[in-house]
């Protein structure tokens, strides 16, 4: 591991950490009771979490992860499934003598959040996702469409995938992977049959959902998950694509902080 202060001279460290096969990169920035990061597919902590990380490091223990083919952590042979992914992170609380943690899920990371609590539940004790589906028609259809290009509609911009391209290159074991891993994400993306409706009326986790009105997730769809999630809370983001949502640091923050316990 190695240790560096921010701007604030709040002190952090970055490493790795052998778990399940991989040697998964992490981040832990500040102190207080643990909230871990789960990124968007194809992304990195910083392109989903850099606009509000420090604001909730100053009164937590955030623990931002980079989940296998993702940032510094390399990919391997295994296949991309949410329940390895959902291990992963087990495996790296395990490692860092973390026994609860609240969960804030961006994307792909809200899929993997919600995996792992419906499959560890003793391990979650508050859960915030972000831009997250439980099936495959809670996409808008023009996002699930073969035919769908870079700015058209809901879709990322061209320099959002530059800035994924650029991330990658920058930080990753191996950086000509790139078109590969994204093959591959896609790929599990595409065979991600979703889950029941029961299996969301059975948590008891405390539930944050977060979505932008232009988001990839239909607004009915995430009204659903808000009716099929005992107790939990639904936030509409105005003016708001999937790939602004982290970036709206001004909405996220303040519902996010209220929500999550600082100690």
């Amino acid at each position: 591991m190695t240790t560096v202060s921010d701007t604030t001279g709040r002190r952090s460290t970055a490493g790795y950490a052998h778990v399940n096969g991989l040697d998964m990169y992490h981040e832990v920035h500040g102190t207080g009771r643990p909230l871990v990061l789960l990124h968007g597919g194809l992304l990195t902590i910083d392109l989903s979490f850099g606009a509000v990380l420090p604001a909730l490091a100053a009164s937590r223990r955030v623990i931002g992860v980079e989940l296998q083919g993702h940032g510094h952590t390399a990919d391997t042979d295994r296949e991309l499934t949410l329940e390895y992914l959902a291990g992963d992170v087990v495996a790296l609380l395990d490692h860092l003598g973390v026994d609860r943690a609240d969960l804030f899920g961006f994307s792909l990371g809200g899929l993997v959040a919600l995996q792992l609590t419906m499959s560890y539940p003793e391990r979650v004790d508050r859960l915030v996702l972000a831009a997250t589906h439980y099936r495959p028609d809670g996409y808008h259809a023009e996002i699930r469409s073969p035919d769908a290009q870079p700015g058209s509609g809901r879709m990322p911009t061209e320099r959002d995938f530059q800035e994924m391209h650029e991330a990658y290159a920058r930080v990753a074991p191996n950086p000509d992977h790139f078109h590969a891993f994204m093959a591959k994400a896609s790929a599990a993306v595409d065979a991600f049959q979703g889950w029941p409706a029961d299996s969301l009326r059975e948590i008891t986790t405390p539930t944050l959902l977060v979505v932008g009105d232009t988001d990839f997730v239909r607004l009915e769809h995430a009204v659903e998950m808000y009716e099929l999630i005992p107790g939990s809370q639904l936030a509409v983001l105005p003016g708001t694509t999937h790939m602004d949502l982290m970036r709206r640091s001004d909405l996220v923050v303040p519902m996010v902080e209220s929500f999550l316990p600082s100690r």
